[in-house]
């Protein structure tokens, strides 16, 4: 797969991106939105001043306006484009990728994705064709320090009545540590203990992907040696977080959605909540318990936002670590969530419930996690369990979804089996009433998709 990818820009630096194609994209972007003034943004990567100075000197050779940020996580990034005066903009990070990768989230105005199918695939093709002269006009770069306003907005999530409470944090050496440190200023009622808070490209600890579990392991410890509520693990550009309880115990993401669902509705009662279609049943069963209209999604962020803002949604959250808040102009913000966990945990009925009690009720059904598997023909792969599982209740939503059985049944599973957007897998997710039902139809699956990548 090249750089160009379903959600976002990613490659080796230099064999894949370099200064020449960073600054081929940064026109093309410009020329893609006729932008009069785009946001530039940057993570800590150690190519990243290179890379984003190449997209600068792009975006001026079209004659179009810079508001520089400097450093800044994939959030603030947002933040920036929705609140400056600007047609869009990017932020120069891989997420998080090893510290070899770099690559770029891009916007249009008012924070709304760019997509595959919204304009990278037509910067790919610009990019393939030889960039126009310079405008006679080039364009003219304004830096902006948005760090403390970036700051407060996140602090005006943050319920302190609840009085003090503790969190275990691992910043895991990416833009979460950069931002951070003053937002937790504004919130004198969190005691943090912190961890891996120094910027560092190379990410020295440990990879920032808190998907993965041993990446959890020294949040895990810090919880369980600072006597912290919940702990949170970062990702590289602070757009993902990941939850264990006071225990050290992973909570997943889709319970997460499910919990902070709970407080949402509390304050909007009724409205609509997004969740991905490789969530638990019971992210569904609790936004209805609660009074909400669940709403169940394709996975990706582009779709989740876009869904969002049609349906009103004040909500979402997926699988992936991603969550998403209305009154964030309808973004993605791992900071957001950790604040909103702990006015989950800071609220007086909760005061003294531990979080692993919160989430006890949760933790009903049998998930498997999501298996990989690398297949050499992803649609034919789809096809086939169509037909082998024609005699379930199917869609297509986003890959197949087969579910048999009724809920509440000992029987009862469903599985989703979906084509990655970022790589060239298939990605197995199954959950279901019993832990023996749901190992004997992994293994059934397993046994028609192949060996699952490790």
């Amino acid at each position: 797969m090249g750089i160009f990818k379903a959600y976002d820009i990613r490659g080796l630096v230099p064999e894949e991106l370099d200064a020449g194609m960073a600054r081929r994209i940064g026109n093309a972007f410009a020329r893609l939105l006729e932008a009069k003034c785009l946001v530039v943004g940057r993570d800590m990567r150690t190519h990243s001043p290179t890379i984003s100075e190449a997209v600068v000197e792009g975006i001026r050779d079209a004659g179009c306006d810079v508001i520089r940020i400097g450093l800044a996580s994939t959030p603030m990034g947002y933040y920036a484009i929705a609140t400056q005066p600007c047609d869009g903009g990017l932020v120069v990070t891989a997420s998080h990728n090893p510290g070899q990768y770099n690559g770029m989230k891009l916007c249009r105005e008012g924070a709304k994705p760019v997509s595959g199918a919204t304009g990278i695939a037509d910067i790919e093709r610009m990019c393939a064709e030889e960039p126009p002269a310079p405008a006679a006009s080039r364009g003219e770069v304004r830096d902006v320090d948005l760090l403390a306003a970036y700051a407060d907005h996140v602090a005006r999530f943050a319920d302190a009545s609840g009085g003090p409470i503790s969190i275990a944090i691992d910043a895991a050496n990416g833009m979460s540590a950069y931002t951070l440190p003053s937002i937790l200023e504004r919130l004198p009622h969190v005691r943090a203990h912190t961890l891996f808070m120094e910027l560092d490209g190379s990410f020295p600890n440990h990879e920032a992907n808190p998907l993965k579990e041993e990446n959890l392991d020294p949040v895990r410890e810090l919880v369980r040696s600072s006597g912290a509520r919940l702990g949170v693990g970062f990702d590289g550009d602070a757009d993902r977080c990941c939850f264990v309880d006071e225990t050290g115990q992973t909570v997943a993401a889709d319970l997460m959605t499910a919990l902070l669902a709970r407080e949402f509705l509390r304050q909007r009662p009724g409205a609509p909540i997004v969740y991905d279609l490789r969530s638990s049943w019971v992210v569904k069963e609790e936004i209805a318990r609660a009074g909400g209209v669940p709403i169940r999604d394709r996975v990706g962020h582009s779709f989740i936002k876009a869904t969002m803002r049609d349906r009103g949604a004040v909500f979402g959250g997926e699988l992936s670590g991603h969550f998403y808040f209305a009154d964030n102009f309808t973004t993605d913000s791992g900071v957001i969530a950790m604040v909103s966990a702990l006015n989950l945990l800071g609220r007086e009925e909760h005061r003294d419930v531990p979080l692993s009690r919160l989430v006890a009720d949760l933790r009903r059904y049998h998930p498997t996690g999501e298996i990989n598997f690398r297949v050499p023909d992803k649609d034919a792969a789809i096809g086939e369990l169509k037909r082998r599982f024609a005699d379930g209740r199917q869609d297509e939503l986003d890959g197949i979804t087969v579910e048999y059985g009724e809920l509440g049944d000992a029987d009862w599973w469903w599985f989703n089996v979906r084509a990655s957007n970022t790589e060239p897998l298939l990605r197995l997710n199954l959950e279901a009433a019993t832990a023996a039902v749901r190992d004997r139809r992994r293994d059934e699956l397993v046994a028609l998709l192949g060996e699952p990548e490790a």
